[in-house]
């Protein structure tokens, strides 16, 4: 009986850590993940952006389409403004002490290619906790910017 309910626990513990956040919506812009919020706050940055919902994604973001529960966004920057920093989720990894291959989890979305570039000033709170039986990084984003 004992076991079961661990079992139970154990279960319920990492359904409950990976629940996707439906307040989330992602953009990307030249290839790197941010947030509708990231781009919406520096709309001096933005030439355009363009929604799309998950069954109408172009080509060019079909990679991206496990994030677009709630729809993704295609975000272009201005010619001859500057950008906002990125770094691919293995360096996140590398700096958790974990396996840079380590799939990473934003907002409940599990990213399991590391190679994948995010912005990093979506980033609110990172922290390690177990994940299908290994240390996996957990990373909330920005709900708000100022």
């Amino acid at each position: 009986m004992k076991k079961i309910l661990y079992s139970l626990l154990v279960f319920a513990s990492a359904t409950l850590f990976a629940q996707k956040n439906q307040n989330v919506k992602f953009a990307i812009c030249n290839d790197a993940v941010g947030t509708v919020n990231l781009f919406n706050a520096r709309k001096a940055m933005v030439q355009s952006t363009t929604p799309y919902k998950a069954a109408t994604l172009p080509t060019t973001l079909k990679k991206y389409s496990y994030l677009a529960q709630n729809g993704l966004t295609e975000v272009k920057y201005k010619q001859n403004v500057g950008t906002l920093d990125w770094l691919p989720l293995s360096i996140f990894n590398t700096q958790y002490q974990l396996p840079e291959n380590n799939p990473v989890i934003i907002e409940g979305y599990e990213f399991s290619d590391s190679s994948t570039k995010i912005y990093s000033e979506i980033i609110d709170k990172a922290e390690v906790k177990e994940y299908n039986g290994k240390k996996t990084l957990f990373i909330t984003t920005i709900q708000k910017y100022q």
